[in-house]
């Protein structure tokens, strides 16, 4: 990727006055002192940031090293509120203390496994009613931009069960998380972090015509993302380029941010924000927000969007970048790259190559989306309209879908011609509606390549199935240059080689749509509400306690650099399954790893038994011989104190999703641990800890085990209880007849993460009996 578009300091950097980066070093004090008259601190500058008047004002700790924060709002969609209402549920939730919104945005065809996708949604219209919430019925709206258009508001805090809950640019520090996280607000618990880094990112100039948000997010996450430069950072956007970008620019751009791995965002606002609020009958929630005089942040990125040009992020991830007129004046070179990184991607499950795109030299395309909380935004769509106005699609094999983020928006592009001048050139114009970003919508031909602006690219995350030969892949891209390449009939097309005009069209907010349709209880719970359960609906499974000892047999292991939420458990038509932990369960790496789910039952038998107050040896011809090893070192270790199940090991699990159902089906299945040289995100290992499941890390290099061995940590729980800093674990060499000892750690655990390991998880240690 061109590198002059962004800059990232070597450390931490000090912002005058909103407009001028000092780099920290020796004679930045001096530096300041000469500019401003002031004697500052490090310390006392990094609380003039945005982010940490947020934390601040919501932190509930009175220890600003060790947050405790309550969320104004919480937000959830149809795969994930079941699973979090029943999980309340079960700790004897009797009504939702904060607003908490259901919205319907991914199941939302009610296309797969019967009645199944209907049942949750009324199971959610019902707890609204009946715990006091909002309930969005399908096609209404995404996720966020049902959020950006009712919920956010300046300085405040909102949770929501999506990895891209991010409404930053809006005033709002938002938050996603798994459900386990939300349950713990609706329980009027708080959710538990030390102080993040704030890195700003400083925007100077504007972009040229033809370039979007999507442009400018692939360049910051090409930049940030291999590099960990923001990891469970916050993000915050600052600098005089901020006010060269209109509120849906800033909002395109602050949705991407979840996939640098930052923990949040916060952008300064102005009039611009301001006006977004009045447009949306919410002018009281405008907050204008700004960095003190001095501020001190942890990272600084520069992004010049005058240098910005359009993008695209090749498969099978965001941060795989690279700039249109990259790719096509490099295209036998980028096509190599691409193809060689898709064999780590891929496992070489299939046969992958990029050559057959290229025709008489020029890249081609197979279909494109402009969708989601990232793509289908008003100012996108008008923009796509105008530069696909008076051109056609063709009649061959490319395709066009387009998805209005909302109803309001979908309201106002027919009002304003933009509808028209889409459909006219054989687009479809579809409803708001998540699939295409998770692989339940629009799934493209076997070997086919599109191009979407949405938010993710993983391997199947279109909807290709590796373990039945079908594969397509995804590559990111701005809905400008997206209309630019259907307009040349899928011929890969940069925005700015459009000549025409790009208008800036009038957005006028339609309330009524949501007054009309959108259930709203205005927080007042209503006990003689019956819930409506379908057959799918399932309760959580009973779970153990930690035991004093456990034997582990790995079951999976996973060398890519890096392992997605949708590869642990894949999305897609899967989603259907998310009320039902058992039936869902038996999807669990079956993209990557399709053993895994029944050497994992397999154990599982011995754990079972044991539960049963039965010897486990009877279920499974295993333990007796591991346990003949244990004890010729470990006397004391038995069947009644030694717990039996599953783990796996990956290089750094949990890049993508928020979803729980990543470690929740581990979990089911007999998942006692992940053992990893890091986590992608703070999410996946927050979702593991609220599952009762052991965070491990291990040194990177060669592992002391292999797929299929037998691992014995003695004494496990008195190590979580005692907050051992090791953790001494053994290989068992049944063969040999010893153990072969190894270290291991579980990182920083807050005093409560220790007590739900303990219980075995977050519906444990809340249980109301």
């Amino acid at each position: 990727m061109e590198n002059n578009m962004i800059q990232l300091t070597q450390g931490g950097a000090y912002l005058l006055n909103g407009t001028e980066i000092i780099s920290d070093g020796a004679d930045a004090a001096a530096q300041i002192k000469n500019k401003t008259g002031q004697d500052v601190s490090k310390s006392e500058a990094a609380k003039n940031t945005i982010a940490y008047s947020i934390l601040e004002s919501h932190n509930t700790s009175g220890n600003m090293e060790k947050l405790k924060i309550k969320f104004d709002k919480l937000t959830s969609h149809d795969i994930t509120f079941v699973g979090i209402i029943q999980t309340a549920r079960a700790s004897g939730l009797t009504r939702f203390p904060i607003p908490y919104v259901l919205t319907n945005c991914h199941n939302s065809l009610c296309a797969v496994g019967g009645t199944i996708n209907e049942d949750d949604h009324m199971f959610g219209l019902t707890c609204a009613k009946r715990y006091g919430g909002v309930y969005v019925p399908p096609h209404q709206a995404v996720i966020h931009q049902y959020a950006r258009e009712m919920l956010a508001g300046g300085g405040r805090m909102i949770l929501g069960s999506d990895s891209h809950t991010r409404y930053g640019a809006l005033g709002t520090m938002a938050m996603g998380e798994g459900g386990p996280e939300l349950v713990k607000q609706l329980l009027s618990q708080t959710y538990d972090i030390n102080m993040p880094g704030v890195v700003g990112v400083y925007l100077t100039g504007e972009p040229v015509k033809g370039v979007g948000p999507q442009d400018v997010a692939l360049a910051i996450i090409g930049a940030v993302f291999g590099n960990g430069y923001v990891k469970n950072k916050v993000m915050e956007f600052v600098g005089p380029g901020v006010s060269a970008l209109s509120a849906d620019f800033r909002i395109g751009i602050d949705v991407m941010t979840t996939e640098t791995t930052c923990l949040s965002s916060i952008w300064r606002t102005d009039e611009q924000i301001k006006e977004f609020y009045d447009i949306h009958g919410r002018k009281e929630e405008y907050k204008e927000l700004n960095p003190g005089e001095i501020a001190y942040y942890d990272g600084m990125i520069t992004v010049d969007l005058s240098k910005v040009r359009p993008m695209i992020a090749m498969p099978f991830h965001p941060s795989n970048t690279y700039t249109i007129d990259e790719v096509n004046a490099n295209l036998k070179d980028v096509l190599h790259d691409v193809e060689e990184r898709a064999k780590v991607s891929l496992d070489g499950a299939v046969p992958y190559s990029l050559q057959d795109k290229v025709k008489d030299g020029k890249f081609m395309v197979d279909q494109g989306i402009i969708a989601g909380c990232a793509g289908g935004g008003f100012e996108n769509i008008c923009a796509a309209a105008d530069i696909l106005r008076g051109s056609y699609t063709g009649s061959d094999g490319f395709t066009l879908s387009v998805y209005p983020a909302s109803m309001p928006v979908y309201m106002e592009l027919i009002k304003n011609g933009c509808a028209a001048a889409i459909l006219e050139t054989g687009a479809v114009l579809k409803t708001a509606f998540c699939g295409p970003c998770f692989g339940a919508g629009d799934t493209p031909a076997n070997n086919a390549f599109s191009i979407r602006h949405s938010t993710r690219n993983f391997p199947n995350r279109e909807g290709s199935k590796l373990q039945s030969g079908q594969i397509s892949s995804v590559a990111l891209m701005d809905a400008r240059s997206i209309a630019a390449t259907a307009a040349n009939k899928g011929m890969l097309t940069p925005a700015t080689e459009f000549d025409g005009e790009i208008g800036k069209y009038k957005y006028h907010f339609d309330a009524n749509i949501y007054k009309n349709r959108v259930f709203d209880s205005k927080g007042a719970a209503d006990e003689s509400v019956e819930i409506q359960f379908g057959p799918n609906i399932k309760d959580w499974p009973a779970m153990g306690a930690l035991p004093e000892n456990l034997v582990l047999r790995v079951v999976s292991e996973i060398h890519d650099p890096v392992t997605t939420t949708d590869e642990l458990i894949p999305s897609g038509e899967t989603s259907s399954y998310r009320s039902n932990p058992l039936g869902l369960a038996e999807f669990t790496l079956s993209r990557k790893d399709p053993e895994y789910v029944g050497r994992a039952k397999d154990i599982q038998r011995a754990e079972k038994a044991r539960m049963q107050g039965e010897h486990p040896c009877q279920a499974h011809p295993d333990v007796k011989p591991v346990m003949g090893v244990v004890k010729q070192t470990f006397a004391d270790a038995s069947h009644e104190n030694t717990g039996f199940g599953s783990t796996i090991f990956a290089v750094k699990p949990g890049d993508g999703s928020a979803r729980e159902q990543a470690a929740s089906c581990q979990k089911v299945l007999g998942g006692w641990a992940n053992i990893a040289n890091e986590y992608a995100t703070k999410r996946y290992r927050s979702n593991l800890i609220n599952w009762g499941m052991l965070p491990f890390l291990i040194e990177a290099g060669e592992l002391p085990f292999q797929n299929l061995d037998y691992l014995f940590f003695p004494d496990i729980r008195k190590a979580v209880e005692e907050k051992a800093e090791t953790i001494e674990a053994y290989r068992v060499c049944v063969e040999e007849g010893r153990l072969e000892p190894f270290t291991l750690t579980l990182g920083e655990l807050t005093d409560e993460e220790r007590q739900i390991i303990l219980k075995g998880c977050l519906i444990n240690y809340n249980r109301v009996n």
